[in-house]
C-alpha cells in the first residue's frame, strides 16, 4: 500500500502533485542525504515517473548527479531502487537470465536463473539504467520491450510473459541526448535508435548546481572545510570547478570537477591543511599533463596564486 503525499511539502517545489510513498522496509531503499539539493524541474520530471509510471530519461554532463537525483527522490518515497550500468560488459544474459547448472539432491540439473529485468519487473522497484547511451545494440532492443505502453516482457527462454508490478518504475541516465559523440566529449557512447528514444515519456536535462547550492552541499558534506579553508575559500574552490566545467564543454580540457570532486578537494584540504596540495591530489594529477598550464591558469584566476606545474607540461 502507498500513502500519497504532496511534493510541495516533501521537496519544497512550487507545484502540487500527489506522489505515492511506499510502506515497508527494504535494503534496496537508498539512504537519505539531508544535504542533497534538488533541481526543481528535474525533480518534477522524476516524480512524474514515480507517480504516473512515466518512463523518464535524465540527460546531463557527467558529475551533474543524475543518478543520485533519482536515488534521493526514491529515498524520500521509500522506494526500492536498483541501478544497472550499461557498460560494454552488460549482456543479454545479464538482463534476461540464463540456464545454469545447479546441484539438487546431489545431482546436477539445469535451471533458469532470472536476470535483472525479470527480478525488478515483478516487484515494487525503480530500475535505473545508467550510461544509457553506451549500451550495446542487442541490449538496447531488449530494453525497448519495457518501453512499450503496457511494458509486458516476454521471457522466450521460458515461454512466459511477465506483467510489470504496479509499482515498477523505469528510469535512465545518459550524458548525451542520443546523437552519439558529436562534440567529441564522450567516446564510447552510441547514437540511439530514435524510435526507442521516442518511447521515453519524459526527457529531462540536468545541469550543475548553482554556486550557492553547491556551497551548501560541500559544507554540508565537509563541515570542517568552512573552518579550515573558510567560507570564502570554499566558494573559490567552487569557482575553479566552474571554470573546469566551462573548459570541458568548450573542449579546452578533457576532465572537469564534479561536485563530488569538490567535496574530495575539501576533504583533502582538511586532511592536509593545504588547499593547493589537496587540489593536486583531488584533480590536477588526473588531468593530462598538457592541460596542466590551463588548469593552473584557472586556479590562478580564482585564488590569485601561481600553481607550479612541471616543465614538461609547461613546455607542451
Amino acid at each position: 500500500m502507498a500513502d500519497d503525499s504532496r511534493i510541495r511539502d516533501m521537496f519544497g517545489i512550487d507545484a502540487d502533485m500527489p506522489v505515492p510513498v511506499l510502506e515497508g522496509d527494504s535494503d534496496l531503499v537508498p539512504t537519505i542525504d539531508e544535504n542533497y539539493r534538488f533541481d526543481p524541474q528535474v525533480t518534477r520530471a522524476v516524480l512524474a515517473g514515480f507517480a504516473h509510471g512515466s518512463r523518464v530519461l535524465v540527460q546531463g554532463l557527467h558529475g551533474t548527479g543524475k543518478s543520485t537525483h533519482i536515488e534521493q527522490i526514491a529515498a524520500r518515497l521509500n522506494w526500492p531502487l536498483m541501478r544497472v550500468n550499461l557498460d560494454g560488459q552488460i549482456s543479454r544474459a545479464d538482463l534476461v537470465g540464463k540456464d545454469q547448472v545447479v546441484i539438487e539432491d546431489g545431482q546436477p540439473r539445469t535451471a533458469f536463473e532470472e536476470g535483472v529485468i525479470p527480478y525488478a519487473l515483478t516487484r515494487p522497484m525503480a530500475l535505473v539504467f545508467d550510461e544509457y547511451d553506451a549500451g550495446r545494440p542487442e541490449v538496447m532492443f531488449i530494453i525497448q520491450r519495457l518501453l512499450e505502453r503496457d511494458g509486458l516482457f516476454t521471457l522466450t527462454e521460458q515461454n512466459r510473459v511477465i506483467r510489470p508490478h504496479p509499482n515498477f518504475r523505469l528510469f535512465a541516465t545518459a550524458n548525451t541526448v542520443g546523437l552519439g559523440n558529436i562534440n567529441g566529449l564522450y567516446h564510447g557512447v552510441n547514437r540511439l535508435n530514435q524510435a526507442q528514444l521516442d518511447r521515453w515519456n519524459i526527457i529531462a536535462s540536468l545541469d550543475y548546481l548553482a554556486p550557492d547550492e553547491e556551497f551548501f552541499v560541500v559544507t554540508g558534506q565537509v563541515p570542517e572545510a568552512a573552518e579550515t579553508v573558510g567560507a570564502d575559500g570554499v566558494r573559490t574552490m567552487i569557482e575553479v570547478a566552474a571554470l573546469t566545467r566551462s573548459g570541458f564543454a568548450a573542449g579546452d580540457v578533457s576532465a572537469l570537477m564534479s561536485p563530488r570532486t569538490v567535496i574530495s578537494w575539501a576533504q583533502n584540504a582538511v586532511i592536509f591543511g593545504d588547499v593547493e596540495l589537496a587540489f593536486r591530489f583531488s584533480f590536477l594529477n588526473r588531468c593530462d599533463p598538457s592541460e596542466h598550464p590551463l588548469v593552473a591558469e584557472y586556479y590562478q584566476r580564482c585564488f590569485g596564486d601561481d600553481l607550479r606545474v612541471s616543465h614538461t607540461a609547461a613546455a607542451s
